[in-house]
């Protein structure tokens, strides 16, 4: 389960901010997962539950922003969703997509500190 290791991540990264900020803890952190990072977020919210405990978020929650993933056609400037298993030919003009514009995101976009 890869998703211990990105929790253990997000609270190490986490405890930085707040050390850096002065703050005594952690209320919440905030992470962007794209449909295609590979990422479960059950699975992601219970490894955190386990990854928080004895640090300076063993109270904090986990908000999880699930981003869909969009597909962009140069050939007819359509963006597109490519679902899940992506399928990345454009529905407007039957055409291959070459640009992935969005869903591999994993990354920290807030951290609520605790004073």
């Amino acid at each position: 389960m890869h998703e211990l290791s990105i929790a253990t991540a997000i609270v190490e990264q986490a405890e930085e901010i707040a050390r850096e900020d002065g703050a005594g803890g952690v209320a919440s952190v905030t992470v962007r997962v794209g449909e295609l990072a590979g990422v479960v977020p059950d699975a992601l919210h219970f490894a955190f539950e386990v990854a928080r405990d004895g640090t300076a978020l063993d109270e904090a929650r986990l908000v999880v922003e699930q981003v869909p993933a969009q597909a962009w056609c140069g050939a007819c400037a359509e963006e597109f969703a490519v679902g899940m298993p992506p399928f990345f030919w454009c529905p407007r003009c039957d055409r291959p997509s070459q640009e992935l514009r969005s869903g591999r995101e994993l990354e920290i976009t807030a951290v609520e500190a605790v004073p």
